[in-house]
């Protein structure tokens, strides 16, 4: 018996190492004027979310209905708000010392799935020229994984899963906060017309509805074109929230006092309200988009924008309104708008609430990108189903729209507004799901720490005493608003909860059944004389080397060695001698037939044969004179030039079988082509001194050729407990199952729909 091997050939000149990973998504690395400009879109996509708080913090800290209250409180509870947006936003993601920013995935992604991701990374494809990628959907490989430290790695293996359904959470009550953010920042705009207008008051929700359906609308046209419009805006409203701050801060310096952090701290000892914390925690929302829509930006980008102007931008604005509130204790009506030089419906007014009114849809805009923006990470790590998705540029991979997505956010958006009805009533529910977020971001980055990073564990340590002190301070606070609001996002989060771990597990017994059920090429088709399957074709010698297109293909077809290397002989298994052994163990002669077929592969490692194949040639028994396994693999590149779309592999020991991978751009939408294929496979031919009858065969074969797409039947694995079983079943087979169905893997791969596409179920009992 004899080895497998391999030949490669890529059409033109071959992909170097380095040239190979200009495919891999990277984060994004620029300098200059360019990165000021991607500092500047920062504005229109993250900071306006954050940017908006001023409409509705101060009021959310003290409500209209209440007494306006004395100087000192509202000196302290300014300096509560200041110093949470330095310790928060400013220090911990913000500041080059801190790095919660660097722990973004190796792809540049953020938020509590991409630290997940980093803890526990999808397995590369199993390549022999150093990491080339063969796969499609790749699956989590813990053992693989190369650490520097396996002793700690296996420790935090054991927590897998309950950090997993720890990252989940946090990434749900995102997708909840996604709701809620539209909902809360264009209304309290809107009630900016009551407060010039009072008659309108009964026209607040249909305005405000009206509005978001607009924005919407909008989205499909992409964060890029949208960053372009929204960042001006966006900052000249920062702009306006700075100018006005300093005027009623020059009517009232004493406000400085708040940078004093006893004044916060004497406030909560004071008042013994430690309510109002849930109204400082407003002043923070949108601060998760900084980590979230790391994907879309890059580091140097997000700490430019925030600290160089959003940051002292709504400093002042703060100080401003206590400095007016300080001097005319009757603007707690609406602090805000109050606050705003001149008479009430005067020209600036106008101006600033125009202002605000966009300022409040870009700030939507912020929690719409960033729910994109983690689906698109949630699906590819097997935890959502695979919707469709439109990437909106061709100079990054993280910019996303999920249409189907983009819908149901409007549907909550709408539905949250008119049930609640008012900004007072939606900060009420407001707040809770940014808190969890921001706790869930700081225990995880604490685990990274050590973990990922490789520093001492105090180092992780001090950094969750401190930060998880912060964090857990607000989300004490808001906790106590699920009775009056805040159970809104707290049941939206579960329920997302919920489904994201279903699918994962559904998704995990898929990947574990390929592990258990892969063939190889060896055991499906073999000779009949021998129990074990065959393989002619011995290893190569090593002074005979590998010409530079050859590589070992043991682990994708999974060759064998049961005889010695000495005796250096290589013969093709011929086409008389091939066999399908059955499953029962029965023997069924194979005949060639003058036909292609491309198996497209969907199992997750790669490894092996398809299952589709063998249950082809069950079905079908003839073995087409040509056999191409084909992986399509996305890469993080808008196209894919045609000389670097497809590597072919040959085996060699059994004629007229291939591997082939095909490279997609994220904004490729072309289907698998035979005839760009063909050049490739009589070129690597030809360098193998195949004979001119050979090539005339596959050139005869390519003339009918059929693609061959698997899916699977999934049914339960049965358990000893039949009530388990029933229910097991029901969970299986009736929901996840007709789920699949609904949500293929290759939803968004432009799958071979004509008449030589054959459809084959494989049965999978997981």
């Amino acid at each position: 018996m004899a080895q497998l091997e391999e030949e490669k050939h890529r059409a033109h000149s071959p992909i170097g190492e380095d040239e190979e990973k200009i495919y891999d998504r990277r984060p994004l690395k620029l300098g200059g004027f360019k990165l000021l400009g991607l500092a500047f879109s920062t504005l229109g996509i993250i900071y306006s979310d954050i940017g908006t708080s001023p409409l509705y913090v101060l009021n959310g800290i003290w409500p209209a209905s209440g007494n306006a209250p004395d100087e000192a409180d509202v000196i302290g509870g300014i300096s509560a708000i200041v110093w949470s947006l330095t310790l928060l936003p400013l220090l911990k993601y913000a500041s080059p010392v801190v790095i919660a920013l660097e722990f973004g995935s190796s792809e540049g992604e953020g938020g509590p799935f991409a630290l997940f991701m980093t803890l526990f990374p999808r397995r590369e494809p199993v390549d022999s020229e150093g990491g080339r990628s063969l796969t499609t959907f790749p699956t989590l490989d813990y053992n693989s994984r190369k650490h520097a430290d396996e002793e700690r790695l296996g420790k935090l293996a054991r927590f897998r899963w309950p950090l997993m359904m720890w990252s989940i959470f946090g990434t749900a009550l995102t997708l909840a906060d996604g709701v809620l953010t539209p909902a809360v920042s264009v209304t309290s705009a809107v009630e900016g017309l009551a407060v010039a207008k009072p008659s309108l008051i009964n026209a607040i929700v249909g305005v405000s509805i009206a509005f978001l359906v607009a924005l919407f609308a909008i989205q499909q046209f992409g964060t890029q074109k949208l960053s372009f419009v929204f960042a001006p805006i966006t900052a000249i409203w920062l702009a306006l929230l700075g100018a006005t701050g300093i005027y009623n801060i020059t009517n009232h310096p004493g406000i400085w006092r708040a940078y004093d952090p006893s004044r916060a701290i004497l406030w909560f000892v004071r008042t013994k309200d430690y309510d109002n914390l849930a109204g400082v925690l407003l002043a923070i929302t949108g601060c998760e988009a900084m980590f979230a829509n790391l994907g879309q930006f890059n580091k140097a980008s997000i700490r430019i924008g925030f600290g160089l102007y959003a940051y002292p931008m709504l400093v002042l604005a703060y100080l401003g309104q206590g400095a007016k509130l300080i001097n005319d204790p009757t603007v707690i009506n609406n602090v805000f708008y109050l606050t705003i030089p001149g008479n009430t419906g005067g020209a600036l007014y106008w101006v600033v609430f125009v202002f605000g009114i966009l300022a409040t849809l870009i700030a939507s805009q912020a929690m719409i990108t960033g729910t994109f923006s983690l689906i698109h990470q949630l699906i590819g790590m097997h935890a959502f189903p695979a919707v469709r998705i439109k990437h909106t540029s061709s100079i990054t991979a993280g910019q996303v729209y999920i249409g189907v997505v983009n819908w149901l956010l409007m549907i909550g958006t709408i539905a949250v507004v008119g049930g609640f009805g008012s900004s007072s009533a939606l900060t009420l529910a407001y707040g809770f799901a940014v808190a969890t977020v921001i706790f869930v971001t700081t225990t995880l980055i604490a685990i990274s720490i050590p973990f990922v990073k490789h520093l001492p564990y105090v180092l992780g340590l001090v950094f969750f005493v401190f930060f998880g002190f912060l964090d857990g301070l607000f989300w004490g606070a808001s906790l106590k608003k699920v009775p009056h609001g805040a159970w809104f996002p707290l049941g939206l989060g579960s329920i997302l909860t919920i489904l994201m771990c279903f699918w994962s597990w559904g998704r995990e017994l898929e990947d574990k059944f390929d592990d258990a059920n892969t063939q190889k090429l060896s055991r499906v088709i073999v000779k009949p004389s021998q129990s074990q399957p065959v393989e002619h074709a011995l290893p190569s010698s090593p002074e005979m080397g590998h010409s530079s297109g050859e590589i070992e293909l043991s682990t994708m077809l999974g060759s064998q060695y049961d005889e010695p290397a000495s005796k250096h002989h290589s013969e093709y298994l011929k086409d008389s001698d091939l066999y399908l052994k059955r499953p029962d163990g029965d023997m069924m002669k194979l005949e060639r037939i003058p036909v292609m077929a491309v198996f497209h592969r969907n199992d997750a490692a790669g490894k092996g044969v398809p299952h589709s194949f063998a249950s082809f040639l069950q079905r079908y028994p003839a073995l087409p004179q040509v056999v191409i396994f084909l992986n399509t693999r996305l890469v993080a590149m808008p196209h894919v030039p045609i000389e670097d779309r497809y590597t072919v592999s040959k085996v060699r020991s059994i004629q007229g079988f291939f591997a082939v991978t095909m490279r997609m751009g994220y904004l490729d939408r072309q289907a698998p082509s035979v005839a760009e294929l063909l050049p490739s496979i009589i070129s690597l031919e030809s360098r193998s001194s195949a004979s001119g009858e050979r090539i005339a065969l596959i050139q005869a074969a390519s003339t009918t050729a059929t693609h061959v797409i698997p899916s699977y039947a999934i049914f339960s694995r049965p358990s000893g407990w039949a009530p388990w079983s029933w229910v097991r079943r029901v969970l299986v087979e009736e929901i996840y199952g007709r789920a699949r169905v609904v949500f293929p893997d290759r939803g968004n791969v432009p799958a071979t729909v004509d008449d030589n596409t054959l459809h084959v179920a494989v049965t999978a009992v997981i």
